[in-house]
């Protein structure tokens, strides 16, 4: 992933903050020499403060195997995205017809070794993990091994910690143009008002309005 100065996080906060509000993405892996990679959608947990994403999967999953012989993954994690039209991005002494169309979008891509949880009462307190953050009002019975409802279930499933190595964000919100441009896509997001246009235009202002945020350079 491409990251320019001026779409890069102002700091470990910003894409950790956005992160922690965004909890499902693709795990990708590299498949056998001659194969595609693997790609599989899923939930995960993430927490800062271990450098880890956990998560789970059906033990018949083909995952398995490419982690096992690959254990260094990319989870990326995409959202808060729209289309700017051309016009709106025109420089001030540009004709409109001649300005660029572009996307705008946030991305996390955290690259991870994966370690393979298969020990029963391991894999029920990585469940318990999960269960906390997707479901901080419980509702739901304790996950322990050997005990009901869900101890004979842990066999049909693996456990998967992902332990961050590094971390590639992006906030693609028109950093490079100027502030007058920046402004007029602002308020044009507004207009528009459709899906992804309110979240991405939170994120443009947000970091507008941060004096010390990522380097702009103008014209570039």
């Amino acid at each position: 992933m491409l990251i320019h100065p001026w779409d890069a996080p102002a700091d470990d906060a910003e894409w950790q903050q956005w992160l922690a509000a965004h909890d499902f993405g693709q795990l990708a892996a590299n498949g056998p020499p001659g194969e595609p990679p693997l790609l599989q959608p899923l939930h995960f947990a993430y927490d800062p403060a271990r450098r880890e994403a956990v998560t789970h999967l059906a033990r018949p999953n083909p995952l398995w195997s490419a982690l096992e012989q690959r254990p260094t993954v990319v989870l990326s994690v995409v959202d808060d995205y729209t289309f700017i039209p051309g016009p709106w991005q025109a420089d001030e002494d540009q004709r409109p017809e001649h300005g660029v169309p572009t996307s705008f979008y946030a991305a996390v891509q955290l690259i991870c070794t994966a370690r393979i949880v298969d020990d029963p009462a391991a894999k029920a307190a990585l469940l318990q993990r999960q269960m906390r953050h997707f479901q901080p009002a419980g509702g739901s019975a304790p996950v322990a091994a050997g005990e009901a409802p869900y101890g004979r279930l842990l066999s049909g499933i693996r456990g998967l910690r992902l332990e961050v190595q590094d971390v590639r964000a992006k906030f693609k919100y028109g950093g490079k143009r100027s502030e007058a441009v920046q402004h007029r896509i602002s308020a044009r997001l507004a207009e528009r008002d459709g899906p992804g246009d309110a979240a991405a235009r939170a994120h443009q202002q947000r970091r507008l309005a941060t004096a010390d945020g990522p380097l702009r350079t103008p014209g570039s």
